[in-house]
């Protein structure tokens, strides 16, 4: 196996795979690098090289008691990026991945990024302020917290449902497909599940957006029940200067997986350009 050490001493889980230009995937909550693995196969047969990594406390990586804010996470990411000399990369950061895509470009002055691609992204503000009225209720997701407490397991059957558009007509992944992210997702500590729900939940990324200044595509679904569209991906092409969002008409939040088609074709598109 192949790891990378945080500043904390942190062993981060990293895949390594193909050669020439760098595209580094950031994975979403409560899931690992694998939910990346059909875009990143795609882009490694396309020429390129897809770097992917398991966020602290999840997957393979270690499992530490502190270190879930987002400078630590940026910081996380800032180590995969030197220890494995990518240059001229594409960052690419699906769900809370997004959010340390963006901490990346302010803390570290998006240093070796060349494209950013936000995908079903938690940027800019998740939580439902005065000044963000389209965000989600803190009440929201104070009941994710009791849920995850009191019965994780059962708590992960009912997300993955809202998370992958799966409802008694509707049925854009297999049952088979739900199972496995439960299993992932029950592999990460149950401090760093709850830790991270609160960092998406509450960080404010408004004022990183200033610091995107290379190209940037931003896809998410108009059903994103997950993270809705309109305080995220249509908020965050507001405020990226020369953004560029695509709609997913209808589709969910786990778009990798219920739209894996369109995304890798979006995805390659925009690494060529």
């Amino acid at each position: 196996m192949h790891y990378v050490t945080a500043q904390d001493n942190t062993k981060l889980y990293v895949k390594d795979w193909g050669t020439g230009r760098p595209v580094i995937m950031l994975h979403g909550w409560p899931l690992s690098s694998d939910s990346w693995d059909d875009q990143a196969m795609a882009v490694a047969d396309a020429g390129y090289r897809a770097i992917a990594y398991d966020r602290r406390g999840f997957g393979r990586s270690s499992q530490p008691w502190s270190g879930y804010d987002y400078n630590t996470l940026a910081d996380d990411l800032a180590a995969v990026i030197e220890h494995t000399g990518a240059q001229d990369a594409v960052l690419a950061g699906f769900s809370m991945g997004g959010g340390e895509v963006a901490r990346y470009m302010s803390r570290h002055a998006g240093k070796s990024v060349a494209k950013a691609v936000l995908v079903s992204s938690v940027v800019p503000f998740m939580l439902k302020t005065d000044s963000n009225p389209h965000g989600t209720e803190q009440s929201v997701f104070d009941e994710m917290t009791v849920g995850m407490k009191a019965d994780r397991a059962k708590f992960f059957a009912g997300f993955f449902k809202d998370f992958y558009g799966v409802s008694l007509m509707s049925h854009p992944v297999s049952e088979q497909l739900m199972e496995a992210s439960r299993s992932v997702a029950m592999q990460a500590s149950l401090k760093a599940t709850l830790a991270c729900a609160g960092a998406f939940a509450t960080t404010d990324f408004r004022p990183d957006l200033a610091h995107f200044k290379v190209p940037t595509l931003i896809i998410h679904g108009t059903d994103d029940k997950t993270v809705p569209i309109d305080a995220a991906g249509r908020a965050a092409a507001k405020g990226i200067v020369g953004s560029t969002l695509l709609e997913y008409d209808g589709a969910p939040h786990g778009l990798f997986a219920s739209h894996k088609d369109q995304l890798t074709k979006d995805l390659l598109d925009f690494i060529r350009s």
